[in-house]
């Protein structure tokens, strides 16, 4: 790290306050009782020695660079190979390349000065460009060889996925379809940021107008978090801490401002007798122009007294706004964020599919069985040996998050694993469109989430002024009222329908023969009223019985 100890002294009457990041990737800047805004200790100069610190500026490269980037790497790098799920991939990803190629540069780079001090001008500068052309090929060929035999995995889809919003949604489905993968709204900036949605621009002004390394560093960081942030809803953690510290120099450079002692006026340069003679002079001849010079030094007496005030104002409403930010952190830990804790017990169930993403085929298998006809999807479930399927659905209260509006997210999952027999165009109408009534594909009328979403469904009349199975959160009728199932039953529903529990059923020891039901005539003519002729009431599609003639003795 470079000490700007000089520089930053000849920038402070630009701009004040903005130290106050310095010493950001030292580790930490220490602020000791009493030490105002841009006075801010970097804990490597207090730790350092005396003969380092009184040598001034240093240029070039210095050890205390390297070390913390080097110690922090290895740690965390053996630090996250212990978690089991993590593994080697740190070492064994393309993503993780660039970290190890970094702490390879900066031991190269030791070991260059190292032989600096020990080489003639001439020798070094032979082996340099000889040695870093050698390991710069050898770096490469050995990434080229690794990659082809597959012991260093390729760029991962969330990779890409970074730099084209749309490569998952064509390509990977799965990862689009998680809910923290989509791009973030502005309602979430400030819903997490608040106030420093305005304020961190402002800090990352002050960084920039007076550079240095430290302040590099800075902005850097904050401009490339703020496109990741945008791109993914998950990468806003990684954008909160720029954000936080530079809302911080913004705050500061206010408050330093407003709440400093003014500055005593500097006494009017001497000028010499000519000029002052041709002032006289001027005054003499022109009575107005006194007049005028009184006026204004009258004003700049109003401007003094009007100073305070506008201090006074400027620090009530950034006090205020603080205070806004810190109610607006708590409402939001406390109750936007906060859920009760709920044991789960399951009684030794095993969940198939739930909210991780590393199995692509085994969650595209399951999408293939909702998306399915209940046949078909009736010979998958008993090949994972199912016994209950959950469902959410919305259409009694209105809820969107129900498992119909996600449900083209599982037809597209299937489809990238089983294109022969699910395809995402065979649930829309011809006109492109994913409806749910009558004008319905076909497709998805049969389909098994369907029925077990919509099962008994068009029994249920919910109002008055809707017919009867008017989905509230389609704002539709739904297209088939009659479903019936023949390889699930209906184990439980809730109160407003929002949680639908179906049994599996078992395989039948003898196969049910299918037969017709018998026919009646329904071509009768019946009265539904009394007549005075017919005094008797009438069964509709009461089978008639025809009465025989008996024989007589004379007949046989």
């Amino acid at each position: 790290m470079r000490h700007h100890d000089e520089d930053d002294g000849d920038q402070r009457e630009e701009g004040e306050g903005t130290d106050d990041v310095k010493g950001i990737l030292g580790g930490g800047v220490v602020a000791p009782p009493g030490h105002g805004a841009g006075q801010a200790v970097r804990l490597g100069d207090v730790l350092a020695p005396s003969e380092q610190r009184e040598a001034g500026p240093h240029h070039g490269h210095q050890p205390d660079g390297k070390a913390p980037y080097s110690t922090f790497y290895i740690i965390g790098l053996v630090l996250s190979m212990q978690i089991p799920f993590v593994g080697f991939q740190p070492i064994r990803t393309s993503e993780h390349m660039a970290a190890a190629g970094v702490f390879v540069l900066l031991q190269v780079y030791a070991f260059l000065q190292y032989l600096k001090d020990r080489l003639t001008k001439q020798e070094f500068q032979t082996m340099f460009f000889l040695g870093v052309s050698l390991a710069a090929g050898v770096v490469f060929l050995c990434v080229i060889y690794l990659t082809y035999t597959g012991y260093i995995a390729p760029w991962s889809g969330r990779f890409y996925s970074l730099w084209d919003t749309g490569y998952a949604k064509i390509h990977i489905p799965i990862i689009a379809s998680v809910s923290e993968h989509q791009p973030t709204t502005w309602v979430s900036f400030f819903f997490d940021l608040h106030i420093l949605v305005c304020t961190f621009p402002a800090g990352l002004w002050f960084c920039i107008k007076n550079i240095n390394d430290e302040r590099v560093f800075v902005a850097l960081y904050a401009i490339s978090a703020v496109y990741f942030a945008g791109v993914m809803v998950r990468l806003m953690l990684t954008l909160t801490p720029v954000v936080c510290m530079l809302s911080a120099v913004a705050f500061s450079s206010v408050f330093e401002h407003y709440l400093g002692d003014d500055m005593k006026r500097q006494s009017p340069p001497v000028e010499d007798s000519s000029d002052e003679d041709d002032r006289k002079n001027a005054g003499n001849l022109y009575d107005k122009a006194g007049k005028v010079r009184k006026h204004v030094s009258e004003q700049e007496k109003a401007e003094e007294g009007l100073g305070p005030n506008i201090k006074s104002i400027v620090t009530m409403l950034m006090l205020m706004l603080l205070m806004m930010f810190a109610v607006h952190c708590t409402w939001v830990t406390s109750n936007a964020y906060s859920s009760p804790s709920v044991i789960a017990g399951m009684a030794n169930r095993t969940t198939l599919v739930d909210n991780n993403t590393w199995n692509n085929s085994h969650i595209a298998l399951v999408g293939k069985a909702m998306s399915s006809n209940e046949t078909a999807a009736y010979e998958i479930m008993r090949s994972l040996d199912v016994d209950y399927v959950l469902i959410i659905f919305g259409g009694v209260i209105g809820y969107s998050g129900d498992d119909i509006n996600k449900f083209l997210w599982m037809v597209r999952i299937a489809e990238g694993e089983h294109p022969r027999d699910i395809r995402e165009s065979d649930y829309f109408t011809p006109q492109g469109e994913f409806r749910v009534d009558k004008a319905g594909s076909p497709t998805l009328l049969n389909c098994l989430m369907y029925k077990m979403s919509y099962y008994r469904f068009g029994e249920m009349q919910l109002d008055f002024r809707t017919p009867p199975g008017f989905d509230r959160t389609r704002n539709a009728e739904i297209g088939n009222k009659d479903i019936t199932l023949k390889h699930l039953e209906e184990a439980f529903t809730s109160e407003h329908w929002l949680v639908r529990i179906y049994k599996v059923k078992k395989l039948e020891n003898r196969d049910r023969v299918e037969h017709q039901l018998r026919g009646t005539d329904t071509k009768q003519k019946y009265t539904s009223k009394k007549t005075s002729k017919r005094k008797r009431g009438y069964i509709k599609n009461k089978l008639s019985l025809k009465k025989g003639k008996k024989l007589s003795k004379k007949s046989l």
